[in-house]
Order: C-alpha cells, then structure tokens, then sequence
C-alpha cells in the first residue's frame, strides 16, 4: 500500500468527505487499486451506514459515492472494531465489505503507508 485515505469525519456538517471521495476516485485512475487502502475511523464510520437520509438535512448522499469503490477496484477497506463497537454496528449492518481490524493494527497499516490522506 502506497497510498492511505482515512476517513475520520461523518459524512455530513462540511464538505469534507465528499472532497476526499473525490480525491479517492481520481487518484484511484492512475493508481494500481493494491497501492491504495482506506480507513474508516472515529465518527468516519458513520459513512457507511446504508439508508442515509442526507435529503431530510438538504445534503447531498455520499453512502452512494462510497458504494463506487467495488466498481472502482478498490478492495483495501478496513474499519476500527473499536468504533463499530463505540456505535453499536457490525460489519454485516455496513455498506461496504470491510476487514475489521483493532486500532493497533490500523496504526501498523498506516505507518507502512509511503502517504496518508485524512479526511
């Protein structure tokens, strides 16, 4: 993995998650997909929780943007089992297939990463 994109905001109140899905997408065009993982920690995983009603609070839905990664290749998704915990969640409740790792273990695969992306 060359490339880390760590999701650490929900996915509403600013724009930020929408401009590293973004970033995620297009740097996915000229990447090979195993150089690029993503994380979902703290309030990140909030992303990716299915029915979201972004209307109700006049956004614009980025659960559907996340669901791209599978037809963008992107197959490195992992997830803090602490924060699924910390939110009452479970891997088969999310969106997206995902490896659930501690955060001892995130913090391994991140200082391996050459560069990370927070968002």
């Amino acid at each position: 993995m060359k490339i880390a994109f760590v999701f650490t905001q929900g996915p509403y109140g600013s724009s930020t998650v929408r401009e590293g899905i973004d970033t995620l997408l297009a740097m996915s065009a000229y990447c090979d997909e195993q150089d690029i993982a993503v994380f979902f920690l703290h309030d990140g995983v909030l992303n990716l929780l299915p029915e979201q009603q972004a209307e109700v609070i006049l956004q614009k839905e980025t659960s559907s943007m996340f669901k791209l990664l599978n037809l963008y290749e992107i197959e490195q998704c992992f997830v803090s089992q602490e924060d699924l915990v910390r939110y009452q969640l479970n891997q088969q409740s999310l969106l997206l297939p995902v490896e659930v790792v501690t955060k001892s273990e995130l913090i391994k695969f991140l200082q391996q990463a050459e560069k990370v992306l927070t968002f």
